[in-house]
């Protein structure tokens, strides 16, 4: 059954440029929601109005906090554009440690303008409920591109493997060394690096989403030496353990995707949450050649680097890991591109069937 809400927003201009969202009206099981603004003008601090309508068409999925839909954004003169919403569900609304997470997010990836990684389009309000409108994927998840090889016990090739990693890599490399306005760095760190939270579009395109427990500079950065989040079995040593994080962080979490991507398995997760955080923490290297031997050794290289437990003994920095990634690709002539993985995914998905079979827990080792 389709779920759709309403609501009328009006937004203003303050003086300093920003805006603020007062809702009006909010009614839940609608067809329709109705933004208001103030007319469009020709000089710097006029205030805009106009209309446009979110419709809801489906809903994608609920996650461990909020639930996105598939909607279309309807304008002007007949103007249609698929967007996905973002939403809080509905018994965390009142949840203000929720809700504040919810809203930190879409103002820090507000300015997060790249290729791959999702982009934020608004931040908006009903008098229940917040909502982040944000770029629709038509695509999968990397969880649903695992689940299907293993599903069919085939391996992915190493090629479009390592591509995927590279691809989610530069995104990294352009949120860490991200600046405000100021030119001062952020200092973003994803914090929840994995499969569930890479997609791959029907063009190929990989992309970096939800930042929901990022940190950065005076954001959430006090929360780490006592509270633990992300996904326990892509979790860096150092997280596992409490510890302050940095960049190195997220590409040990990258490093991890990546040697399961390469062998099917990831090799850190246990018989249960705490044996997972103890193999975490230990971060015994895993013997990638051995589960599949035609993985050149310049591959094995890049995945023990990124593995390591000691954060110093580690890519120092996600471009340095991009461009072993990029020269073992490319070095030797034509590599793999979007259009390669969107040819492959296709015949991977002929008729855009993304469910998975029911079977024991999808990264067991």
């Amino acid at each position: 059954m389709e779920q759709a809400f309403s609501m009328v927003m009006r937004e203003h201009l303050e003086e300093s440029g920003g805006f603020w969202v007062a809702v009006s009206d909010s009614v839940y099981e609608s067809q329709y929601c109705i933004l208001e603004r103030k007319e469009m003008a020709c000089t710097v601090g006029d205030v805009i109005e106009g209309s446009y309508y979110y419709r809801i068409i489906r809903k994608i999925a609920d996650g461990g906090m909020g639930s996105v839909y598939e909607v279309e954004q309807q304008g002007a003169e007949g103007f249609v554009k698929r967007i996905a919403l973002k939403t809080i569900i509905r018994r965390y609304t009142k949840d203000k440690a929720f809700v504040d997470m919810f809203i930190g997010e879409a103002k820090l990836v507000a300015n997060l303008v790249h290729p791959n990684i999702v982009q934020i389009y608004q931040l908006g309000r009903t008098t229940e409920n917040f909502f982040i409108a944000m770029e629709y994927i038509d695509g999968i998840t990397l969880e649903q591109f695992l689940q299907r090889h293993y599903d069919e016990r085939r391996k992915i090739p190493l090629n479009l493997a390592t591509f995927i990693v590279s691809r989610i890599c530069r995104g990294l490399e352009y949120a860490h060394t991200k600046t405000d306005r100021l030119s001062r760095p952020l200092s973003i760190v994803h914090r929840d690096v994995s499969p569930k939270n890479i997609l791959i579009n029907t063009e190929g395109e990989c992309k970096l989403t939800d930042f929901g427990i990022a940190k950065a500079r005076n954001y959430m950065e006090q929360d780490e030496e006592r509270v633990l989040m992300g996904k326990v079995e892509y979790m860096s040593p150092e997280q596992a353990n409490y510890r302050i994080t940095d960049a190195r962080s997220d590409l040990f979490s990258l490093g991890i995707v990546y040697a399961e991507l390469l062998t099917g398995n990831n090799e850190f997760i246990g018989a249960d949450t705490r044996g997972t955080l103890e193999l975490v923490r230990k971060a015994v290297l895993p013997d990638i050649k051995q589960e599949r031997p035609d993985i050149p050794q310049e591959i094995v290289n890049i995945v023990n680097k990124a593995l390591q437990r000691d954060p110093l003994q580690r890519y120092q920095t996600a471009t340095d890991m991009v461009l072993d990634l990029e020269y073992q690709m490319y070095s030797k002539g034509y590599g793999p591109t979007i259009a390669s993985l969107a040819k492959y995914t296709a015949e991977l998905f002929p008729k855009r069937n993304f469910a998975a079979s029911k079977r024991a827990p999808l990264h067991s080792g």
